[in-house]
């Protein structure tokens, strides 16, 4: 039962990632972040994957069905609701914090001596690395 919580929660992470970049390029298109938009579209893309990734295995475990983001979703719609009028960077900077946030996620999963192989390979071979890329794509982008 352990395995299917620690994909549950990595669930809700992802639904939140994916409908928080979806706000962020919403709001960076509405603006003048237009090249900072197409920057981020890759990286919602890739959270989307991870979604499927982490939802097929949540299917095969049996675990219930993750629809809502929880309280990290609520908070990055308030973040970004308030980025909107303090601009680009703050937006950047909301989704930094949510990437790192998510790491650090990944990583607590991964110290869980119990986690079934084809978890914990996933999250060491492509879920893990996405962060740390998306963390340093986002780092880029503020400094540019």
């Amino acid at each position: 039962m352990q395995h299917i919580k620690n994909i549950e929660k990595l669930l809700k992470n992802e639904l939140s990632a994916t409908e928080t970049y979806q706000q962020a390029l919403d709001k960076l298109k509405e603006g003048v972040g237009l090249g900072e938009s197409e920057a981020l579209m890759p990286l919602l893309e890739e959270h989307k994957e991870a979604l499927a990734s982490l939802q097929a295995l949540n299917m095969r475990l049996e675990g219930d069905p993750t629809e809502s983001s929880g309280a990290w979703g609520t908070w990055a719609k308030i973040v970004l609701g308030g980025a909107n009028w303090l601009g680009t960077e703050s937006v950047l900077k909301a989704l930094l914090e949510g990437e790192k946030s998510g790491a650090d996620d990944y990583r607590a999963a991964l110290e869980d001596t119990d986690l079934l192989a084809d978890i914990r390979a996933l999250i060491e071979t492509k879920l893990l690395p996405a962060q740390h890329a998306h963390i340093g794509a986002l780092e880029l982008l503020l400094v540019a």
